[in-house]
């Protein structure tokens, strides 16, 4: 390759990372799994996965998981 090439591959993979970095930005979103379960992306490096009576299980557990976090603020730590 010559350098002109280079620079001109350096610049696109440059742009390349931009464009996935602002993507990584845009906050929770949810797809459908290969598989069939639904993910959620956007709350850390990884995706939550789960098939949809495992989220409805999950759901209805709501009030108990916030009564769970409050009771045990203390000891639970916080990501900013």
């Amino acid at each position: 390759m010559s350098d002109e090439d280079l620079k001109a591959e350096l610049e696109r993979l440059r742009r390349e990372n931009d464009a996935l970095k602002k993507g990584a930005s845009k906050g929770v979103s949810l797809k459908v799994s290969e598989k069939g379960g639904v993910s959620v992306y956007g709350l850390g490096r990884f995706p939550i996965t789960f098939y949809q009576e495992q989220w409805a299980k999950l759901l209805d557990m709501s009030d108990e998981i916030r009564a769970f976090i409050e009771a045990n603020k203390s000891a639970l730590k916080k990501k900013d």
